[in-house]
């Protein structure tokens, strides 16, 4: 069994390469796999509610290979570190 990527344990940084890691059933699953570049980091209070530190961050991204800016925000929760292999 394939082992399932798991976010980062501190926030994305600027410049940082993400890929996109949602489930079939999420309303942005287009964009499942994409590897993009991390133009801005969005912070609000998310964490309070869920008690998860990372809950506060979100990301806006920039697609790679069609140097587009994403018209989706999306959770730190839906991003793995991009394996630079590929």
């Amino acid at each position: 069994m394939d082992e399932i990527p798991q976010p980062a344990d501190e926030p994305y940084s600027r410049g940082d390469r993400v890929r996109i890691y949602v489930g079939p059933d999420d309303p942005d699953e287009q964009y499942h796999g994409d590897v993009c570049t991390v133009l801005e980091v969005l912070t609000d209070d998310l964490d309070a509610e869920t008690g998860r530190r990372l809950d506060t961050y979100s990301y806006q991204l920039q697609h790679v290979e069609r140097d587009e800016k994403l018209p989706v925000v999306f959770r730190h929760r839906d991003l793995v570190p991009a394996d630079d292999k590929e």
